[in-house]
């Protein structure tokens, strides 16, 4: 295997030759958009190499999810982004012969192993900010390559995953994850670039795209509809097109940064930091074979469009987006990313309009049925900074999964995690402690828990935060 991350090699050769030899192979995946990118670089890598495979996905892989994959009786069953934190459950399966497990993941490993492991934080490679599951299943892949098969253009869909790991806050993608944009940009499935660091510059109308842009809160800009027309009405630059208004895609390099150099100017006049404005520009990851203009040409947009599929029981529409359906699929895709975007404007609603509870160490909320479970993760981390949600300590999410059970989610920042915070640490002892069971990152992490459980598991995240910050 040529590819990139050589401390994963080994592994990643084992894994290959075992699926090789394998008379049938079950792939499941998570349902985020990190899970969907790893099922579709893995599931195209096992089609290139002739290996015949299912595909199910399934948004949590507790004890009972992995027996109803058992009881699909395949020999082997490959997971990518999952199966590392259930591998005490998973073991128990092997050690009974209902299948031999494959795993390509980059969460928090059990106490447990198996032969067959690809996972970057058993080679001391970060998996929260280095290498995601689609960065693993990317790996695999390439061990997959065999004479004439060139994996290398898998590179776009795995750094869409990365981005929507969010693995880079930081401004860029970096560790393994570069060296897999290496790989797309070798192969012209990839192209990079310094940018001004907001989401929706294919899609957005350049007034929306400022408005909404919430990472730096910029006054007079930021959630400020008017303050974005007077900006842009000062700026020399054509902003509207054929009587509309332009999108950040529509203008030439020259007006990006006529553009971008007056939000500066106007960030330092109204008083933000030096380091809060340097943010405002980060690296920009583009897929150039998807058309300009659309949300599949830029990794963070795609990210939000796969989100907007399987959180809400379609994985099948984000897979065969992710697999080149550019007809039915898509377009069902957008529909469903259209109400995506509502449930997530109303979910930040919620947040603002009824507060969070403060406690020592962490805030939270409870949004019971007010938000889906699927997506109460990412409405923590989007009201984050929002009026009354602090940005100084992690928050926790409530929302019932169903009639026993609740699901808990938690966001943090990187500066929080540089100071000590693991998330990952913190979901799974304290829902361990009330009876329930979770995981994850150390920046971004998620727990199921029973009902009735929520005040005593706040008690025990709070305590375990205050040990990690102090």
């Amino acid at each position: 295997m040529a590819g990139p991350v050589p401390e994963l090699r080994e592994r990643a050769e084992a894994c290959a030759d075992r699926l090789r030899d394998a008379d049938g192979v079950l792939l499941a995946s998570h349902i985020d958009a990190d899970g969907l990118t790893s099922a579709a670089v893995a599931s195209t890598a096992l089609e290139r190499a002739d290996v015949a495979h299912d595909v199910v996905f399934k948004k949590q892989l507790d004890e009972t999810e992995i027996a109803s994959i058992a009881a699909r009786e395949f020999e082997v069953v490959l997971f990518t982004d999952f199966g590392s934190g259930q591998l005490d459950v998973i073991a128990e399966y092997e050690a009974d012969g209902a299948f031999v497990p494959v795993i390509a993941d980059h969460h928090q490993p059990a106490d447990a192993d198996t032969e067959f492991h690809l996972n970057p934080l058993l080679e001391g490679i970060d998996g929260a900010s280095e290498l995601s599951g689609a960065g693993a299943a990317y790996v695999l892949a390439r061990a997959l390559e065999g004479d004439g098969v060139d994996n290398r253009d898998l590179a776009a869909l795995t750094v869409v995953g990365a981005v929507g790991d969010m693995q880079e806050s930081g401004g860029e993608l970096v560790g393994a994850n570069a060296s897999v944009v290496e790989d797309g940009v070798a192969v012209g499935a990839l192209d990079t670039a310094k940018d001004l660091a907001v989401y929706g510059k294919q899609t957005r109308p350049l007034p929306k795209l400022l408005e909404y842009a919430s990472d730096v809160d910029v006054p007079g800009i930021t959630n400020d509809p008017d303050g974005v027309r007077s900006f842009l009405d000062g700026v020399d630059v054509d902003c509207y097109g054929d009587g509309d208004w332009r999108t950040w895609v529509d203008l030439s390099m020259s007006e990006r940064q006529t553009v971008a150099s007056a939000l500066v100017q106007h960030a330092i006049k109204r008083g933000v930091p030096a380091r809060r404005i340097e943010e405002l520009v980060a690296t920009s990851y583009t897929l150039p074979r998807e058309p300009e203009g659309t949300e599949l040409r830029d990794a963070s947009e795609f990210s939000t469009l796969l989100n907007a599929t399987a959180r809400y029981e379609r994985a099948d529409v984000g897979l065969a987006v992710c697999l080149g359906d550019r007809t039915g699929a898509l377009e069902r895709a957008r529909e469903l990313l259209r109400n995506h975007r509502r449930n997530l404007s109303e979910g930040v609603s919620f947040v603002e309009n009824e507060g969070v509870t403060f406690e020592e160490h962490v805030q939270w909320f409870d949004a019971d049925d007010r938000i889906r479970e699927t997506i109460v993760g990412i409405v923590a981390g989007m009201a984050m900074g929002a009026d009354g949600v602090a940005r100084d300590r992690p928050i926790l999410a409530f929302a019932n999964e169903d009639d026993e059970h609740v699901k808990v989610s938690s966001r943090g920042t990187h500066h929080l995690v540089r100071d000590g915070l693991d998330l990952s640490v913190v979901m799974r002892e304290a829902s361990r402690a009330v009876g329930g069971d979770g995981g994850g990152h150390d920046v971004a992490a998620g727990a199921t828990i029973p009902r009735g459980e929520r005040d005593a598991f706040v008690a025990e995240a709070d305590a375990i935060v205050g040990e990690q910050l102090d």
